[in-house]
């Protein structure tokens, strides 16, 4: 993307357009790469978070809320993972209003399938970039969505 008209925009702006460039050429990539599976990247996202983030079954709410997504959305996937067996969805014993995510028997070893293309895919995208390299973008993009939450929060933002 280096060119003399791009050279010119404030970094600020720059790194607004990328993440946004990124994301969206991410999701086309990992959805091309998980076709085979059946799944979508969502799909594939919420059940890595159910399984990495959290170390008892999540509420709906609490998955949405770690992956930066609606409650709905999040239902919807999740309705879809339930659909091929890989997820199940049961209320809470003590909040019946409340609806709690459980990977399925089935879902060890169908994800298992996907981590070497997963793998493969991470590897090949921090291609040529050092530790040092990588936890400064973590620590940066950690920040971003640290403040991220905070405008989601303000009064102002919610009017």
């Amino acid at each position: 993307m280096n060119n003399k008209k791009t050279d010119n925009i404030p970094d600020d702006a720059m790194i607004f357009g990328l993440l946004l460039i990124i994301s969206n050429r991410m999701n086309t990539l990992l959805e091309r790469e998980l076709k085979e599976f059946d799944v979508t990247t969502k799909q594939w996202f919420l059940s890595e978070t159910i399984s990495s983030v959290f170390d008892h079954p999540p509420t709906l709410k609490e998955a949405a809320s770690a992956m930066g997504s609606s409650h709905q959305n999040v239902k919807q996937v999740a309705m879809k993972l339930q659909q091929k067996g890989l997820l199940s969805l049961e209320k809470d014993k003590n909040d019946a209003r409340a609806t709690r995510l459980y990977m399925t028997e089935k879902s060890g070893s169908f994800w298992k399938k996907t981590e070497p293309k997963g793998g493969s895919f991470r590897e090949k995208m921090f291609k040529e970039m050092g530790e040092n390299d990588i936890s400064l973008v973590r620590q940066s993009l950690e920040k971003i969505l640290s403040n991220l939450r905070e405008i989601e929060n303000t009064k102002a933002y919610q009017e």
